[in-house]
């Protein structure tokens, strides 16, 4: 690609994807105007992209669907997993059609232009997607002009002024910033979410939200559990004031180590409490960190809807929902911590069970959203151990 200095813009282009090196794909932008920076990945799911969009763990990154036709259903108020999008824009290979779909409330295009998300149509996905495989999750800046006035070495130079997600708390930014009843029950054609009857003589589980995905509580209120909701930053004596039967760690997005440096004094007090947790994707990784494992930046991350993952203790294979660019180190598991899942694509760590203490996590995401819902066995085995 061409030096920064000597780029043309394309005729027609009204939006750009600029890399730190100068380097730009050009294509048209659609929603929202402006620009944003953030780290590049891809996710390979063929539905859910509202879903996608609205997942916390998706928060400081633009995301590459693999999957040609995004927007084509448009969008409705229920395939949503927090209250707004949290990935900062995305990038197509079609141009977003009109929805065709009887759930649609409003075109794709128009949502993430009032969400204040950017996306850029018309780039070979395939290509930039292989660029990622090999070189790993690049720090970019996507943008939008509708009429295509682009200064591509500021726009450089703002990628390579970003400091990356490595060593970045993301999970306080978009963590819950109050304490509250989870009450929506699971979705239902016809139904929508239909409110939860759980009454005081179900299992209690405290939810430290360190960025979930709303799916996640709805599973364990179909599982059978009374669902509280905590901040990331609640302390020991927050949690353990409302008497918990169980704490779920929640997934969410940036450095686990980062998040670690509050939460992993938290989990271990639950820990030594005896207290059953339950991690899942960054909640796996806090439950790792605090038995005494390390975590490891990946080259391009795990994102899609089709991630095959080996259960250990008896070679089922489950197909799994996953979104995350950091993983537990299986090489720093401590003695009383055993692996329970494995990645079959390239062997990366996917579970943990502490032998010692009724503590359990997975790196996938069990509640699916979207994706397959082979694991949901796991919230019932959690709800079960608390009864």
């Amino acid at each position: 690609m061409a030096d920064a200095k000597t780029l043309i813009v394309p005729k027609g282009a009204t939006g750009v994807l600029v890399f730190a090196d100068g380097s730009a794909v050009f294509g048209r932008g659609f929603g929202a105007v402006g620009d944003a920076v953030g780290e590049l990945c891809f996710n390979t799911a063929m539905t859910g992209y509202q879903e996608v969009m609205t997942d916390p763990s998706y928060a400081g990154q633009i995301v590459t669907f693999t999957f040609p036709h995004i927007g084509n259903v448009g969008t409705n108020l229920d395939d949503v997993e927090a209250e707004l999008p949290h990935a900062l824009g995305c990038v197509v290979r079609q141009d977003v059609t009109e929805p065709s779909n009887f759930r649609n409330v409003e075109p794709f295009d128009q949502w993430m232009k009032e969400n204040g998300r950017i996306g850029l149509a018309g780039v070979d996905t395939r290509a930039l997607t292989r660029l990622i495989r090999v070189k790993g999750a690049p720090n970019v800046v996507i943008a939008h002009d509708p009429e295509g006035r682009f200064d591509i070495e500021a726009l450089a130079a703002r990628a390579a002024a970003w400091p990356g997600l490595e060593g970045m708390d993301l999970a306080i930014e978009v963590s819950a910033k109050e304490s509250r009843l989870w009450k929506d029950g699971v979705w239902k054609l016809g139904f929508g979410y239909g409110l939860d009857e759980a009454g005081e003589e179900r299992p209690h589980v405290v939810a430290i939200d360190y960025g979930a995905k709303n799916n996640i509580f709805r599973n364990l209120v179909k599982a059978g559990a009374r669902v509280t909701v905590l901040p990331a930053t609640a302390s020991y004596e927050q949690v353990m004031e409302h008497n918990p039967d169980g704490v779920f760690l929640s997934n969410g997005p940036g450095d686990p180590a980062a998040t670690g440096e509050y939460a992993v004094p938290v989990i271990r007090k639950l820990l030594d409490a005896d207290k059953p947790v339950f991690g899942i994707c960054l909640g796996h990784q806090m439950l790792a960190l605090a038995a005494g494992a390390k975590t490891i930046k990946m080259h391009q991350g795990h994102r899609g809807a089709n991630h095959p993952v080996k259960r250990l203790s008896d070679g089922l294979v489950e197909i799994t929902s996953m979104n995350h660019g950091f993983a537990v180190d299986a090489d720093t598991l401590p003695a009383n911590v055993k692996p329970t899942h494995v990645s079959l694509f390239d062997g990366s760590n996917c579970g943990i069970e502490l032998t010692d203490k009724k503590a359990f996590s997975v790196q996938y995401h069990p509640e699916a959203s979207p994706g397959p819902q082979d694991s949901f066995y796991l919230f019932q085995r959690f709800v079960e151990e608390l009864k």
